[in-house]
């Protein structure tokens, strides 16, 4: 089956390049995790795929193929038809990714409108199918509501099930979990993975949390210094790292005495 996402690209900001001959694919219906530690371009990748980069004084050098379209050729007004559609974001604080001065509904419904033209009647029913899905109540208490009215896991979970209202076949999650607590990120890791299956959406997963990532990724990817050092499935990388700097983080990662086959802390 071809690849939903094709990676082959150098991204720069000026003369340095943040990250160099990337080389990555996602196939549909995969999960893939993207880890590194901070600055080393995990959230200038998102931004290049989503022809963002430029805003950030940044460009993409190479290829970048998306269902078969070449993403680097894109012009903006076609990248706006694509945003939100056939490839969303997530983004790491749902408190700053909302808008506070509108309410949940409305934010909803103005983000189904920008990709749908539909009757109110349609729009009403992706909304409640799309709170369905991140299991959140669709009644009018619950979407008159502001963001500061939420918790912060509800406000992920409503951040979600705006970037799924259009069902698109690639979703982002830029360190989705990292401003939440422990208990919190679990389910919506869980949230994510049923979402895969229920969906079939493919997921490009973007953390700096190796445990997390191996817990709900095919396959994972780690950079460093700028390039993709290895890829393979978390058992293989957990098992048999190959490079130097993966065998770094696995031997750093906490291990939870007397656990069976060296489960790791979270």
């Amino acid at each position: 089956m071809p690849a939903l996402l094709t990676i082959r690209a150098t991204l720069r900001y000026g003369d340095k390049a943040v990250l160099r001959d990337v080389a990555l694919e996602v196939a549909p219906g995969e999960i893939v995790g993207i880890v590194g530690q901070s600055g080393c371009g995990k959230s200038s990748l998102a931004l290049a795929l989503l022809g963002l980069l430029p805003m950030k004084g940044g460009r993409a050098e190479g290829t970048i193929t998306f269902a078969g379209e070449e993403l680097t050729k894109f012009s903006e007004s076609q990248y706006r038809k694509l945003r939100g559609s056939k490839m969303a974001l997530v983004l790491q604080s749902p408190m700053t990714a909302l808008n506070p001065a509108l309410r949940i509904g409305t934010q909803l419904r103005e983000a189904w409108s920008l990709h749908a033209n539909g009757s109110s009647a349609q729009r009403d029913a992706a909304i409640r199918e799309a709170m369905a899905n991140v299991s959140l109540p669709s009644d009018d208490e619950f979407l008159k509501r502001y963001p500061a009215q939420l918790s912060v896991g509800q406000a992920q979970r409503v951040l979600i099930g705006m970037a799924i209202l259009h069902k698109p076949a690639l979703l982002i999650a830029d360190e989705a979990t990292s401003a939440l607590d422990a208990i919190t990120a679990a389910e919506i890791l869980k949230l994510f993975a049923d979402l895969n299956q229920k969906l079939g959406m493919s997921i490009l997963f973007i953390s700096h949390d190796l445990p997390s990532v191996a817990n709900l990724c095919h396959r994972i990817a780690i950079l460093h210094q700028g390039e993709v050092v290895e890829l393979a499935p978390p058992k293989d990388l957990f098992a048999h790292p190959q490079h130097p700097y993966t065998k770094q983080l696995v031997s750093a990662l906490p291990r939870v005495p007397g656990a069976a086959n060296g489960a790791f802390a979270r």
